[in-house]
């Protein structure tokens, strides 16, 4: 069975408090969103101001693959906007449960239905495509719900829409609700679930074994207040999990990952570590007992492959480390200690991680360096040549020569300030060769006085979810992030180099 994915990430995602997106921002999300392959976009609310109807147009006009709907109100003013910024698909709601009739609407039932069939026969009459959403329809009377879904049937609606609007469900719930809606409307039906207690997801699945063909997800499940059903973890599940029926979409997952990452950085929602399939702890892996087990056999500890969404697994080492682990680490830069440098190696790392340290890739390999009395590991980037300019009225902008594996590149760009500065030309350069970009960025005072000492951390990443952290002390800020980031490109392009090179062997 193909199911529908519906992304409502511009228009129900942008009402998660603290997040507010200017047009030209809803655009490139929306080209986003169309290139991981969903099949209708929610643009947005169109009676909400300029901008959301300015961002609307925007996104009609590039004629995108996917289907372009924006939300209204089942009245005729929201419709008519929805109408004048060119939209042929709108997704038309009115609350049905009777807590919303008394105290939000201030309506009866009979009212209520009236309205409904009045939205659903306006828009129709204008030649839009209608969905009809029963906003609260989880806590509605069930016999209620199904004359009102019965009715804008009769009045022309093309699909009809089941919202638990604050996550109130359960999935047996969600199941019963849907067959109803089936029954009474022979129409498609989408299903709109909140994650109040965390059951968006499996309610939303529920829906489909039940009959639905469609589901209202958001990309990393962001919404108002918990949020949505995720789109990422509502695709997989369906793809991956045993249902008794084969089900399909036409997401692209090994985009996931990378418009994940895009729309978290973009509207300034970082994504929690342990969220399922996009989450930085998703694929990683530190206890020795787990990691000895994917070094085996990925299978033993992942359900899924990494790659099938865009990532790639990770080792951390720290107290519950395992030498299989912790040499494969140290491996991916090339370096082998032999029996007794490992234990050495990990009984310094275990040692660390009962102190309540944080082992760190960074420290690992300080440590292993030590231990093997390395001089080093094989650099493949050099600074070659580095200057700023900043002052007051001017934007700081920085210039930067790299030398990669033998060959000259530089870049000149500008930032808010020098170290915004430096760290976009280098992203300018490596853009151009591996497409490693600046993951995360710290900055932290490790001495006072007017000659203290700064220490900055690194992560880069590369297009394919790999990641190498670094870290540099020195007195100046901007100098010093450059170090630390040159670090982190040598050790990221050196994993690389190894990996290619086992590849070719």
């Amino acid at each position: 069975m193909r199911v529908r994915i519906f992304d409502t990430t511009l228009r129900d995602g942008e009402q998660s408090p603290g997040v507010s997106l200017a047009p030209e921002q809803k655009l490139t999300i929306a080209k986003k969103l169309d290139e991981l392959g969903v099949d209708a976009i929610e643009a947005g609310f169109p009676l909400v101001s300029d901008g959301e109807r300015k961002a609307i147009k925007m996104i009609i006009s590039e004629n995108l693959s996917a289907e372009i709907c924006g939300l209204t109100r089942a009245n005729k003013k929201d419709i008519d906007a929805a109408i004048d910024v060119g939209l042929k698909y709108i997704h038309t709601f009115i609350a049905t449960s009777d807590i919303h009739l008394q105290y939000k609407l201030k309506l009866s039932r009979d009212e209520v239905l009236a309205k409904a069939i009045e939205a659903v026969e306006y828009g129709k009459s204008h030649g839009l495509q209608v969905e009809f959403s029963a906003e609260d329809a989880t806590r509605s009377d069930r016999e209620f719900l199904k004359k009102v879904f019965g009715e804008v049937a009769k009045a022309g609606a093309d699909r009809i829409d089941i919202p638990d609007t604050v996550g109130y469900s359960t999935p047996q719930y969600m199941a019963e609700i849907t067959k109803d809606a089936i029954e009474v409307t022979k129409l498609p039906v989408s299903v709109h679930c909140h994650n109040d207690f965390g059951l968006a997801v499996a309610n939303a699945i529920s829906g489909i074994q039940a009959g639905a063909q469609c589901a209202h997800v958001t990309i990393n499940g962001i919404g108002e207040r918990a949020g949505n059903a995720s789109l990422e973890e509502f695709v997989m599940s369906l793809q991956c999990l045993q249902f008794g029926e084969k089900y399909e979409t036409g997401i692209k997952t090994e985009l996931l990952y990378d418009t994940s990452r895009f729309v978290s950085k973009l509207i300034g929602m970082p994504v929690q570590p342990n969220k399922a399939i996009v989450g930085e702890n998703a694929f990683g892996h530190e206890s020795g007992i787990h990691t000895h087990g994917v070094l085996s056999n990925p299978l033993t500890y992942e359900p899924i492959s990494p790659e099938l969404v865009g990532r790639s697994r990770w080792l951390q080492v720290g107290k519950h480390a395992g030498i299989h682990g912790m040499n494969a680490m140290l491996g991916e830069y090339g370096l082998q200690p032999d029996k007794e440098q490992a234990n050495q190696i990990l009984d310094k790392v275990k040692n660390l991680g009962d102190q309540g340290k944080h082992v760190t890739e960074v420290e690992l390999l300080a440590i292993a360096s030590e231990v093997m009395k390395e001089r080093g590991l094989k650099r493949i980037v050099q600074l070659t040549g580095f200057s700023v300019s900043t002052g007051i009225g001017t934007m700081p902008y920085a210039f930067v020569k790299l030398n990669i594996d033998g060959k000259e590149f530089s870049a000149t760009d500008h930032g808010v300030g020098p170290v915004d500065a430096s760290l976009n030309a280098i992203q300018k350069i490596t853009g151009k060769i591996s497409e490693v970009r600046i993951k995360d960025y710290g900055l932290a005072s490790i001495s006072g006085g007017s000659n203290a000492l700064c220490e900055v951390t690194i992560k880069v990443e590369d297009a394919q979810g790999n990641n190498a952290s670094a870290k540099s002390v020195g007195e100046d800020i901007v100098t010093t992030s450059v170090q630390a980031v040159i670090e982190g490109l040598n050790r990221i392009m050196l994993k690389k180099l190894l990996k290619e090179k086992k590849v070719g062997n």
